[in-house]
């Protein structure tokens, strides 16, 4: 690709903003969403005893201790940062997605047998002016508010509550239709929107960035609206490298990717976008068609080069969550090179496969009026690219899965041992137990919390002298507490050698990253 053609094309993104936005001046007028009070009446009104899991935080939690029982080991000596949907009514209307809702941070600080937590708000643009109004003044991910003005540019929707991103001396939070948000990591106080360069202003910054074990950042970015993928490289100084977007047909709702040693690895279900139906007023989400004959399709992107390019196809499938990825030099392409050549290369890659999108269309939505839609949860599922033959293959593990992680030294490399959460209560995303799963013999290990608790995603943190370290949070709905757990990664099923509860519950988060202090 040209740098002319680049630059236009990021200048496209910038100016048409990704999926979020659209001809503007047709959607206003045209609200398909009927979003009232019903659903804020609905939710207050259920006797669903998890509904604490997605009530509002009615302010930020300021520094408090939690009881701890054990002791924290010393690897796990550090901060826990953590960031989810917290804002999900205001003014007397309640957002329909859990995606939609405005994000809190968080941080726990762990000091062998004290543990400290502080929660706060991500002051957004669009919190501080909705705020002020005492009223929702635009869409969500999920959620169109009938008679609204529409966005006037994807950061005007950003919640900031998907993920945290280490960086320097600042913690990212993160969305997926724009900007990534600074905050201060001791305070927590919202610094701006982060600028990659000038050009990339607004340009959607992806929810999961993968960063390798010598602190390279890979990520990349989703313009469903004009077709195009981004790309980006940051070195461990925090410095972007290289940025280029490129077309991609039948553009999916892309959610995570993986990276190997070599290459970038996107699996693309067929959620699909639908320009006309965000031109007729849908909600971003709503503006997704499920196009099962497509199959899953797996793009495979040389990271030296982005435009050598490689196209898989695996069946039908959704997911959000990758584990990881790795390559394997099988020698047999006859490059001569001591089988290095990509043709000689089979890509393994593990992930959290579900039958369909009902996960997000449906799921997702219920649970924002006290409802569980109850489908199956997602099971871990391996498969396999041949960059040679161009064959790929895939096998389900059997077990169910989500929120999977590895230990951060194997990102892009064999790995065998993936942490995640397991067994639904019910329906999505009530996980009862945390796992860990070998990849290559599907022997699995849990810790089922108690039978009022629900999982959140849990970290592996690493340790020089073993194993390591499985940490993370749960919501004991029936105490109304939050608990923070440590499990030794070879020993999940024994329990947890520490835990702090705090005082108080918080909403269910997303996602979240462990620093060493």
């Amino acid at each position: 690709m040209s740098p002319h053609r680049r630059d236009l094309l990021l200048r496209l993104v910038a100016a048409g903003a990704g999926p979020w936005l659209a001809p503007w001046a047709a959607h206003a007028q045209t609200p398909k969403q009927d979003v009232s009070a019903s659903w804020h009446t609905q939710f207050e009104s259920s006797r669903a005893r998890w509904k604490p899991a997605f009530a509002t935080a009615a302010a930020d939690f300021p520094l408090a201790a939690a009881s701890v029982r054990g002791r924290f080991p010393d690897a796990v000596v550090g901060t826990l940062y953590r960031v989810g949907p917290a804002g999900h009514d205001l003014g007397g209307e309640r957002y329909q997605h859990w995606f939609d809702g405005d994000g809190m941070a968080h941080r726990f600080v762990i000091e062998g047998n004290r543990v400290h937590h502080q929660g706060r708000y991500v002051a957004t643009a669009k919190r501080l002016a909705e705020v002020r109004a005492g009223r929702r003044l635009t869409e969500g991910f999920g959620t169109v508010f009938p008679g609204r003005e529409p966005p006037s540019a994807p950061d005007s929707m950003n919640p900031a509550n998907i993920s945290m991103l280490p960086v320097g001396d600042e913690v990212l939070a993160l969305w997926e239709g724009g900007s990534a948000t600074r905050l201060d990591p001791r305070t927590l106080e919202t610094r701006g929107l982060k600028t990659w360069r000038a050009d990339l202003a607004g340009v959607p910054f992806s929810a999961h960035p993968r960063v390798e074990a010598d602190g390279t950042i890979w990520n990349f970015g989703v313009d469903a609206h004009h077709g195009l993928l981004l790309l980006y490289e940051i070195g461990p100084d925090g410095v972007l490298r290289r940025a280029d977007a490129f077309p991609l047909s039948d553009m999916p709702m892309v959610h995570d990717f993986a990276v190997t040693a070599g290459h970038l690895v996107f699996l693309l279900p067929p959620l699909v976008y639908d320009a006309q139906r965000r031109l007729a007023g849908a909600s971003v989400l709503d503006a997704h068609q499920w196009r099962p004959e497509l199959g899953m399709r797996a793009l495979v992107v040389n990271k030296q080069d982005w435009k050598r390019q490689q196209m898989f196809h695996l069946p039908t499938g959704f997911l959000f969550h990758l584990g990881n990825a790795w390559e394997e030099h099988t020698g047999s392409g006859g490059g001569g090179n001591g089988g290095t050549d990509s043709t000689d290369t089979v890509i393994h890659l593990d992930y959290a496969r579900a039958a369909d999108a009902s996960g997000v269309l449906t799921d997702t939505r219920e649970v924002m009026r006290a409802r569980l839609a109850g489908s199956a949860g997602p099971v871990l599922t391996v498969a396999r690219l041949d960059l040679r033959t161009g064959q790929a293959t895939q096998a389900s593990l059997g077990v169910e899965a989500e929120f999977p992680r590895i230990d951060p030294r194997r990102v892009g490399l064999r790995h065998r041992q993936v942490v995640h959460a397991t067994s639904t209560q019910g329906g999505l995303p009530l996980w009862g137990a945390i796992a860990t799963t070998n990849v290559e013999t599907g022997v699995s290990q849990r810790y089922r919390y108690g039978p009022h608790t629900i999982v959140e995603e849990h970290v592996w943190v690493p340790d020089a002298h073993g194993p390591g370290w499985v940490l993370g949070t749960a919501l004991d709905y029936a105490r109304k507490q939050t608990l923070l757990s440590c499990f030794a990664a070879d020993a999940l099923a024994d329990g947890p050698v520490a835990q702090a509860t705090l005082p108080y519950a918080l909403p269910l988060g997303l996602h979240g990253v462990f620093v060493a202090a």
